[in-house]
């Protein structure tokens, strides 16, 4: 048992912080710390795919001599990387356009308390 948890223990730590952003999304009655917690939630799946991308001992999908070709298992899947590289970006943006709707939503009705909101624009 205490082997299995020390060769995923990554994965555990991926997994609460993952709990922690459905909770501040969840649970919070405040905007912003919705927000934070969307954010939060956001970081935790990127790592995740990070996490299981690596290789122990991989090298990068180049060439190496030292390496050869008999054995394509000792490369780096480049991918995954690529592909949250684009999800940081669309995180980036989700999080520039909910702040904006933020304030936006702040100016009009002078709170970011969920319930407050709610029962303004009835």
């Amino acid at each position: 048992m205490l082997e299995h948890l020390q060769g995923h223990y990554a994965y555990y730590f991926l997994a609460l912080l993952a709990v922690i952003g459905f909770y501040g999304m969840l649970a919070k009655r405040n905007l912003v710390k919705k927000v934070i917690g969307i954010s939060i939630l956001q970081s935790s799946i990127i790592l995740f795919w990070l996490v299981g991308a690596y290789k122990a001992g991989g090298s990068v999908p180049i060439y190496d001599e030292r390496l050869g070709m008999a054995d394509p298992g000792r490369y780096v899947n480049p991918l995954p990387h690529t592909l949250m590289l684009t999800a940081i970006v669309v995180a980036v943006v989700t999080l520039g356009v909910a702040f904006a709707l933020i304030v936006a939503i702040h100016r009009s009705y002078g709170t970011l308390d969920e319930e407050e909101l709610l029962e303004r624009m009835r």
